[in-house]
């Protein structure tokens, strides 16, 4: 099968071109797709072990299934600052594998990782709202966010600074009761090393500073639901 592949930032400038054909066999996995690029792309060689693959917007591992008419990008971690350890930051419109994402925060020095995953709840006991909730409309400026989850890293890492992986997700579109909307996990190499203070500090800064906004839709109206947050010059 024939695969299209869009290319950002690094390899996009290795390859000379946004976008790179691979033809391999059936059935494939990214671990397949890579070793084609590498093959078939040899000027990319050098920076495929260090980048990042999704599919379909997704975050994939090794073992993701890749099939013909996907979607698929391969980047570098998401530019934010110098980070020695590794970084995931995304706004999808996809279910999230987070054991692609522990697998990839996991290197030979870590030995912990804290996460927290935000859900949709189905009833909500506050002023103005739904008394229930039928699904959860998440909207987000993309580009801006994806910035400031990276700028949020980096206050993680100057806090905490035994802290190595971080990764941050947020999910967009209509999403149904019990689905993730949000993912936020700190590696670190032990426990107490801070892991649990900044997982917590994370999803706090998240709601923040990372411009993101949901409805609420019941079965008798839908409301904006708004922060009371105002972030200033120096939240930049």
């Amino acid at each position: 099968m024939e695969l299209n592949i869009r290319l950002f930032a690094t390899l996009k400038d290795r390859a000379g071109q946004g976008q790179i054909r691979v033809n391999l066999d059936e059935p494939a996995t990214v671990q397949t797709v890579l070793a084609a690029v590498v093959s078939q792309y040899p000027a990319l060689a050098t920076a495929v072990p260090s980048s990042i693959v999704s599919v379909n917007k997704a975050f994939a591992g090794e073992n993701t299934a890749v099939r013909p008419g996907d979607e698929i990008a391969i980047f570098p971690p998401v530019s934010g600052g110098e980070m020695s350890h590794p970084t995931y930051f995304a706004i999808t419109d996809t279910a999230v594998d987070i054991n692609a994402i522990h697998q990839h925060l996991t290197t030979p020095d870590v030995g912990a990782i804290i996460s927290f995953t935000g859900s949709v709840r189905g009833q909500t006991s506050r002023e103005g709202l739904p008394d229930a909730t039928t699904y959860l409309e998440y909207e987000a400026y993309e580009a801006m966010a994806e910035q400031k989850m990276a700028q949020i890293a980096q206050e993680i890492r100057a806090r905490w600074p035994l802290i190595k992986g971080i990764a941050i997700v947020q999910r967009i579109g209509a999403l149904q009761v019990g689905d993730m909307t949000t993912f936020v996990a700190c590696a670190a190499a032990h426990r107490d090393q801070g892991a649990f203070e900044a997982a917590r500090y994370g999803i706090d800064r998240l709601k923040e500073i990372v411009p993101v906004w949901k409805k609420e839709v019941g079965p008798d109206k839908s409301v904006w639901v708004e922060g009371h947050y105002h972030p200033s010059e120096q939240d930049n």
